[in-house]
């Protein structure tokens, strides 16, 4: 070996020892709750970040604005709660030194939000087990961004504010968003990358909405309540279709009661590998 390079091969067998300390210091987790009661507001922008653990949202107690209860390791990640000019930040940042994840360690934040302040919400999440109930909140927007998780989102009770649109950005991850009927958005984008994604199109329906379906591998389940007219339009590349309850028009797939329904759903489903199923809900 020449005497250059056996000489770093020697300086990293001496520095080695010198940064493990660092890389197993031991964590310390810290639990903190913090809330702000609703005060004149209008509505406003709230934009939430959780890197990895578990993560719940619901709608609070009447007069509370947020309350948000976090477990953490203070020792890679601080709290973030910041109001300032109608605008809501909340969740976990990390900080210059590096998270130290164990099998047992549990990263948590439970989270509630005020039923009567109309929001924008912004949710971004990467590693997480996610229970989202958005039912009882006023929703003016919405956009969801997932990373490699398992999510389930609900909403419950009808969104009572006509959303323009709502988006749904969904990594390597097993994705169900319920009751999709009750969102009241004219549109809704979904980006799924490997997975399983179900879309449940249940709830009360307030008008007609297009969503757009972009499926790079993995399954598609479509869970349509009966008496709502449905377009189903496919793009797809070696993906198959259970088109039940659908006849055949053209290029796209139709509902038989689509001309007489009250309410319509247009569905344009762009596909590369995997199975989009069609499923009735009595």
């Amino acid at each position: 070996m020449p005497r250059a390079a056996s000489g770093l091969v020697l300086l990293g067998t001496i520095l080695l020892p010198i940064s493990l300390p660092q890389v197993l210091e031991a964590q310390s987790w810290r639990s903190v709750t913090m809330s702000r009661q609703v005060s004149a507001e209008e509505g406003i922008d709230v934009r939430i970040r959780f890197g990895a653990g578990r993560l719940s949202i619901g709608p609070g107690e009447p007069g509370t604005l947020y309350r948000m209860r976090l477990r953490y390791d203070e020792e890679a990640f601080e709290p973030v709660a910041d109001y300032e000019g109608g605008r809501l930040d909340l969740g976990v940042d990390g900080t210059r030194h590096r998270f130290r994840w164990k099998k047992d360690d549990t990263q948590e934040m439970d989270l509630s939000l005020a039923r009567e302040v109309p929001m924008n919400l912004d949710l971004e999440f990467g590693a997480v087990s996610a229970e989202l109930e958005l039912g009882g909140l006023q929703m003016t927007g919405l956009k969801v961004q997932t990373g490699a998780s398992e999510t389930r989102i609900d909403i419950s009770s009808p969104n009572p504010i006509r959303m323009s649109q709502a988006s749904m950005e969904v990594g390597a991850a097993d994705f169900h968003a319920r009751n999709l009927g009750n969102l009241n958005t004219e549109s809704l984008q979904v980006d799924a990358g490997v997975g399983n994604v179900v879309l449940d199109f249940t709830g009360k329906w307030q008008g007609d909405a297009d969503v757009s379906v972009d499926m790079g591998l993995g399954a598609l389940e479509l869970r349509f309540p009966e008496g709502l007219g449905v377009r189903l339009k496919k793009d797809t590349f070696l993906t198959s279709l259970d088109s039940e309850g659908l006849v055949k028009r053209g290029d796209s797939f139709y509902s038989l009661d689509w001309e007489t329904a009250e309410y319509r759903v247009t569905v344009e489903v762009d596909a590369a590998f995997g199975s989009i199923d069609v499923v009735w809900v009595h």
